[in-house]
């Protein structure tokens, strides 16, 4: 009776342990999820959004594996024996090469892999690109994807070689559809590589002011497969990449300064000493011409009406309306310092003179014209080219040389 009764007590206690234990883990779990949800949002500034999220979601799944085991041992719902057999050795080697968990469990890991390591470097491109105003927002995106695709097509063939697939026919026709695609599409796979080129190479960004063969303008996008540029006359022109990395690029922007130049002709009576001082003035007055670098007049060759002067000076921040609008300027302040001065701006002059004919070439007098030659081929006997004509068959006296009958 005793005995029974220390039993029964025994089990109760036994029992009351279970449950404590049961309410800490559930507890436990409770804590676990709270916690998780308010350390997500930190976990995302410190690292990418991939890794914070693999790390929360796994951390969970796994506390909620061992609770879950834990409640299954506790209440012995399962059977130690069947989950730790005394065979150890043998057991994990048909666990290894028999049990498709293992499978499963590798292929679950490489994948978790593969998506974090995604994540990863699409939070390090995208940060690189940010610190760069270089890289468009197209062509962020265009790297963020061949990054993930090229981490999942590994992830993919390490899951493939899990599962003891033969990788050897794919890879083969994988071979000969990227002959066929090449072969179908090779214009435009000249100009994918010509992006990529040209994103790495970067000869010119979005608004710069450049010349590309005779196309002339600002940039208003550059894409993985062409570049657009806004011309002069509001025009929009698409040039494909592969023509943009086999022309010739001009980039008025790149150095964030333009010399321009001006050609202005004097009298060759003027001075033309004065007349570059007078043009350096000019030209230091306009308020869009830099000042340092210096403008600069130089002579540059003897026109047919005057002599010729190069008048340089430099902009910064180059676009088109900056042009010529210094363009302007400086035109108009050089004409008014030489109106002030005096120095003229000839117009164009050309001196004619005639000469007596003496010789050589005559033009042909009607009546020479009218003579021609005869229908046999042969040529009139009369004279060409005297004051009267005559014909050969009349005598001197002016008798007809005939027979009359």
């Amino acid at each position: 009776m005793a005995q029974n009764l220390y039993r029964q007590i025994g089990d109760l206690a036994i029992i009351d342990i279970r449950i404590l234990i049961t309410v800490f883990v559930a507890l436990s779990i409770v804590a676990v999820l709270v916690l998780a949800w308010r350390g997500h949002p930190r976990l995302q500034e410190q690292m990418p959004d991939a890794l914070a999220n693999v790390i929360v979601i796994g951390s969970v799944t796994v506390f909620l594996i061992l609770a879950g085991v834990t409640m299954l041992f506790l209440w012995e719902v399962v059977n130690t024996a069947l989950i730790f057999p005394a065979d150890w050795e043998e057991w994990l080697t048909d666990l290894i090469n028999n049990w498709t968990g293992v499978k499963v469990t590798l292929t679950v890991v490489t994948l978790a892999i593969a998506y974090v390591a995604a994540g990863i470097s699409k939070q390090a491109i995208e940060r690189m690109t940010d610190q760069r105003d270089t890289f468009s927002r197209h062509q962020t995106q265009v790297m963020v994807r061949v990054a993930q695709v090229s981490i999942y097509v590994v992830g993919f063939a390490a899951v493939l070689g899990f599962w003891n697939v033969d990788l050897t026919g794919l890879l083969v026709g994988a071979g000969f559809l990227g002959i066929v695609v090449g072969m179908a599409a090779r214009q435009t796979l000249g100009s994918l590589l010509a992006g990529f080129m040209l994103m790495f190479s970067r000869p010119f960004e979005i608004g710069d002011w450049v010349e590309i063969e005779e196309n002339e303008g600002i940039v208003t996008d550059i894409s993985i497969v062409n570049t657009r540029i806004q011309t002069f006359d509001g025009e929009f022109v698409m040039i494909p990449n592969e023509v943009v990395g086999g022309s010739t690029i001009t980039n008025r922007s790149r150095k964030g300064r333009l010399r321009l130049e001006v050609d202005v002709g004097i009298d060759y009576e003027a001075d033309v000493d004065r007349a570059a001082e007078l043009a350096e003035e000019a030209m230091d007055d306009v308020e869009d011409a830099l000042t340092v670098p210096s403008p600069q007049v130089v002579t540059k060759e003897f026109g047919d009406s005057a002599i010729v002067l190069g008048l340089r000076f430099w902009i910064d921040k180059p676009s088109a309306r900056r042009k010529w609008r210094a363009r302007t300027r400086v035109i108009g302040a050089v004409k008014d310092a030489y109106d002030g001065d005096g120095i003229k701006i000839p117009y164009p002059q050309r001196e004619l003179s005639g000469r007596k004919e003496t010789g050589g070439f005559q033009v042909a007098s009607k009546q020479q014209r009218e003579l021609g030659p005869t229908a046999d081929g042969g040529e009139e006997t009369g004279r060409r080219f005297g004051d009267e004509y005559k014909d050969d068959t009349t005598s001197g006296d002016g008798t007809d040389g005939g027979n009359h009958g």
